[in-house]
This record gives structure tokens, sequence and C-alpha cells, in this order.
């Protein structure tokens, strides 16, 4: 292709199928349109394809992230570990529930949480570690759950990008107490907003689901369904309000129906983009580990024009931005692959904090770069990229 012939290559699209589209009329025409039995047909289907004994359906991931905490106690004076580069929201959920924020490092091979910086950050204190299985890449959870197991904590897993995702055959979600999912609009699976918990604890799963609706022993389905619809149910929980609506569960219900495509389709796009930059020294793409089966949420690499270190970090980073200018000005949409939370005003103030304490996480946030990947992506769009990366030299 010529590299002049401009297209337009967003970082994302949703590419949703004729029948999905239409799958949203069921519960307009049905009248119920509040959680109800398309939010139990979508529960169902995850379970299917995850592997979880129990899929519980939230208004976000977010809200996944909070609920599992609550349902496990974690409150005021506890701390919980979280990985310095990583969405915000794994941050704040600890901060909405009262407890302080411990980040540890990363791994630049993969983005995802040393294991060695976890282990350090351990106290008397900690309640919780959140592994979070960045860009569809799981975290390596045998030795993180041993550690877990030894210091007594929690594990609620961070699958926000983790649908396809497996480790050891097994898919993320389902190796600690709570998994949760994200199904934004730059998610594999999307119902515009909205997340899922997965747990394979009957009693978290009771918890959890009377949490998300005010604290009821019952749903309203339940009750209607019930010989006594006109009777309230009790609610033992000072709970929320985190439902899911059926009209998005009616659009991820509908997408499920073609889930192992959708994955399939993402990874033999990331395997294209791998073999075309192979041969960049410059550029390191995602990792690819025995054992692990990657999602592809998103196409992360690294730029490193120059080895990587803090006294290089502010001129590889300006190169990094000039070069997203670039490709930006070319019609091709990229993105840092996320922020290092320790970095953003927030946390750096209240925790003072500074960039250097996390050095791998920094590095992370300045010199990372996504690249657009999404299934749906036509040949040419995906070739334009191509061009338009091996056009440059660094």
């Amino acid at each position: 292709m010529n590299v002049d012939a401009k297209l337009n290559v967003p970082i994302a699209r949703t590419a949703l199928l004729e029948q999905e589209v239409l799958s949203v009329l069921e519960p307009l025409r049905s009248g119920w349109l509040v959680q109800g039995p398309k939010v139990r047909e979508f529960e169902e289907k995850w379970s299917v394809f995850t592997g979880a004994k129990h899929s519980i359906a939230v208004t976000s991931c977010t809200t996944a992230l909070h609920l599992s905490l609550a349902a496990l106690g974690f409150g005021p004076g506890d701390e919980a570990i979280v990985p310095a580069f990583t969405w915000v929201a794994t941050a704040n959920v600890v901060e909405h529930l009262g407890g302080k924020v411990v980040f540890c490092d990363i791994d630049l091979e993969t983005f995802n949480l040393n294991l060695e910086s976890l282990r350090g950050c351990i106290t008397p204190k900690t309640k919780a570690v959140l592994p979070v299985h960045l860009f569809g890449l799981s975290v390596d959870m045998a030795p993180l759950l041993a550690l877990a197991k030894e210091h007594g904590l929690w594990v609620v897993e961070d699958a926000a990008c983790g649908f396809g995702s497996t480790y050891q055959g097994q898919h993320v979600g389902t190796f600690g107490d709570t998994g949760c999912f994200s199904f934004h609009p730059r998610k594999a699976i999307t119902t515009g907003e909205g997340g899922m918990i997965t747990t394979q604890s009957d009693a978290l799963a009771d918890k959890l689901r009377r949490l998300r609706d005010h604290g009821a022993a019952m749903t309203d389905l339940q009750r209607h369904m019930g010989a006594r619809p006109y009777l309230l149910a009790d609610h033992p929980d000072a709970g929320y309000n985190q439902r899911m609506t059926d009209l998005q569960a009616a659009l991820g219900a509908a997408q499920m129906n073609r889930a192992e495509a959708i994955v399939a389709e993402r990874r033999r796009l990331a395997v294209i983009y791998d073999q075309a930059f192979a041969q960049l020294p410059w550029l390191t793409t995602p990792a690819r580990l025995e054992g692990f089966g990657h999602g592809y949420q998103s196409y992360p690499c690294l730029f490193h024009p120059e080895p990587l270190n803090a006294g290089s970090v502010e001129r590889v980073n300006e190169q990094r931005n000039e070069w997203m200018d670039r490709l930006q000005r070319a019609g091709i949409s990229t993105r840092p692959a996320t922020h290092a939370v320790h970095m953003l005003s927030f946390y750096r103030e209240k925790y003072g904090l500074n960039p250097q304490d996390l050095p791998n996480a920094r590095l992370a946030n300045d010199c990372s770069i996504s690249l657009p990947l999404f299934h749906g992506m036509s040949e040419a769009e995906q070739q334009y990229v191509i061009d338009q990366v091996l056009a440059v030299s660094f």
C-alpha cells in the first residue's frame, strides 16, 4: 500500500452484527428493562465461557471491584496492594472503602505486577492484592496465589481486559476470591458500560448479588415470578444500586454467541503485527509466554530507541510523543498503554510519591504505545498501520 494514501484508523471500534443490534428490542418489547431474564442469560453464558461457578452482572468493572472488596470485608485501615501501572479505577475502589493503596512495581516485559515488588509491599495491615491482567495477558498466578495464601490475603483479580485470557488453560478471573471484568466499548465484548464478577464461592456469590441490589435477599425477578409478587424482600445488607439492565445484558448475551470467534480474530491480528514488527530494534511487541493465552484487549508496545533508564526516559518520552503526533496526522489513533497511577495528582499528592519511586511503572507510563487492534479491523486498515510504523526509523 502507498503510505501516502491516508486512512483513518481508530484505536478501537465497536463491531456489532445486525442480530446483536436487534437483540435490545426484546427487552424493550417485553417491558422488562431492569435486571431480569436477559441479565440471567448473560450471566449463564459468561459462566460457561469462563468456567466460573457464579457470574454476577453489575454496572462496570469499577463497581465489580468495589463490590468484591466490600463483600470480602475490606474497610478503613486495611491496605490493598495495586500495581502502579493500571487504570486508576483499580486504586480508586480501595480509596472509596477507606483503605490505603500500596503500589507495587511492574515487569516491563509483561506490564504486569512484579512478584518481588509485591512481596516487599506486604505489611501486617495488608488484607488484599488486586492483580491486573493488563491488556489481556494474565498475571503469573501460581506464585501470586502461593504468596497470598502464605500471608492470608484476599485476591481480587482485575480482569477488565481479560476476556479470552487464560493461564495454564484456565480463564482469568477464576483463580482468586473474585474476578472482575469490563464491558466498556474498548473491550472485546461491550454493553456500553457494564461489568461482571466471577467467583467459585457460593456464600460470596450470594452476598455479591445482595450488595448489587440494595442488599435485597431476593431480586425483583425472583419476587415477580414467585407465589406472592406483592411482598417486598428483606434487606440483610446495606447494599448499593449497581445492577446491570436487561437492555445491556441482551447486547452482551448476543455477542457471547461468537465469543470464541472474537478472541480468535484478535489473536490473528496480533500475530500479523508481531511478524511485521519482529525486526524493529526500537519497538518491543506484547510478550508471548508459554502457558499464557493472550486475549489482546489491546496491542501495547514498548518504545525504546535507546536503553530505558532514569537518565533517558524524558528524551524517549519526547520522541514517543512526537511519533504519536506523526501517526495521528497520518490518521492513526494511538494511546499510551495506560497510566502510572502513582504519577496522577491525587495519589502523588496524598501519598507523597515521586515518579521514580516505581521506576518500571514510570518507564511504561512514558514509553509505551498501543497501536490500533479491534475485531472487525480490515486488512487494509491493519496494513496501513504497519506501513506507517515501518516508514520511520529511530
